[in-house]
């Protein structure tokens, strides 16, 4: 229904359906994991609406071009960007408004930003289309800004939003939004992307995305298994298999990487504990995650328990809460192994 996107036929269909109808709400929150398409989908939807779809697709948030200018704004400081929100607006009626900085958060300038080019209308059709990805990631002043425009919307604007976790937003945004839930794609439709993008090391990759073509697309394998490795250190000296003083190597070369995201690796992490979760459970026809690793996988399963890995998540979970404070990365993983060491059973 839409061109060149896969998966979620019944989204497109709801999707293609109000276009169709011409009866489309003013805010649709599209919402699901990450790299399953949310972003793409919204801009097929936005082309349907408003045309030149060459030009909207040149706001497509992973363009190496769009993420030089995110990662350069990152150096930016706060004053700076709030002078300047981020937006990007290749097609006059089409404008997209992604989160930024260090915390990768939407904000205030942005949302105000967005209401005043809201009172505007649309300069080649009757309608423009404004796209608010990872609204998720609004903190609450911006999320309250956001409000006022989604109360009273003019009407020729439709607001697009994605979100990973709809219930990470207010009731209040919500209840103002036509839900669309996106899920991972099969296993037969992952290989049939991969095969049309021509993508290498297929296995690995289709395991690591569990069903978003996105994160298939896009995972750089070198750069994950560094990641994974520290997170292997990092569990290896939580059960104690590890001494303390090869995980003290591991924190120190974390913490001289200024570019690397604590955030990256948390979701490695997730990921490690979702395997050892499998094995420690003996899950049959389940397929680990970290496949290629699966020997070294058992060797932790042994001397760790079901407790010990629910605490490990819990921990985990604290830090994602955490992110947007700026934490030091190097200091919350200390904190994180010294407790679970202090949990372990052998």
């Amino acid at each position: 229904m839409f061109e060149d996107f896969h998966g979620n036929v019944e989204a497109q269909r709801v999707l293609a359906g109000m276009i169709a109808s011409q009866r489309m709400p003013q805010t649709i929150l599209l919402a699901g994991p990450e790299g399953i398409g949310k972003a793409t989908l919204a801009r097929r939807f936005a082309a349907a609406i408003v045309g030149h779809a060459e030009q909207i697709e040149r706001d497509d948030l992973s363009l190496s071009a769009n993420l030089d200018v995110i990662a350069e704004r990152e150096k930016w400081t706060a004053e700076k960007r709030n002078e300047d929100p981020i937006l990007f607006n290749t097609h006059a009626d089409f404008v997209t408004f992604c989160p930024e900085g260090p915390l990768r958060q939407l904000s205030i300038p942005q949302m105000r930003e967005l209401k005043a080019r809201a009172q505007y209308g649309p300069l080649k059709g009757p309608r423009k289309v404004f796209l608010i990805d990872q609204i998720d990631r609004a903190n609450e002043q911006a999320a309250n800004s956001l409000l006022k425009t989604l109360e009273e919307p003019p009407p020729y604007l439709i607001i697009v939003a994605t979100a990973t976790n709809a219930y990470d937003l207010l009731p209040t945004i919500r209840s103002r939004s036509v839900p669309i839930y996106l899920t991972p794609l099969a296993k037969s439709e992952m290989a049939a992307f991969a095969a049309e993008k021509g993508l290498k090391d297929v296995e690995r990759r289709v395991a690591l995305a569990a069903g978003s073509p996105g994160l298939a697309m896009s995972l750089e394998l070198a750069v994950y298994d560094k990641r994974r490795a520290q997170m292997l250190a990092l569990l290896g000296a939580s059960c104690g298999m590890l001494p303390w003083g090869d995980w003290a190597k591991t924190s120190e070369a974390l913490n001289a990487s200024r570019s690397e995201k604590l955030e990256n690796h948390l979701k490695v992490l997730y990921l490690l504990l979702e395997d050892l979760l499998l094995i420690r459970c003996e899950a049959r026809n389940a397929t680990l995650r970290n496949f290629d690793i699966q020997r070294e996988l058992e060797g932790l399963a042994r001397v760790i328990t079901f407790d010990w890995i629910q605490k490990a998540v819990r921990k985990t979970d604290e830090l994602v809460d955490l992110l947007r404070r700026n934490i030091q990365k190097g200091i919350a993983l200390d904190a994180m192994v010294l407790e679970l060491r202090g949990r372990v059973q052998l």
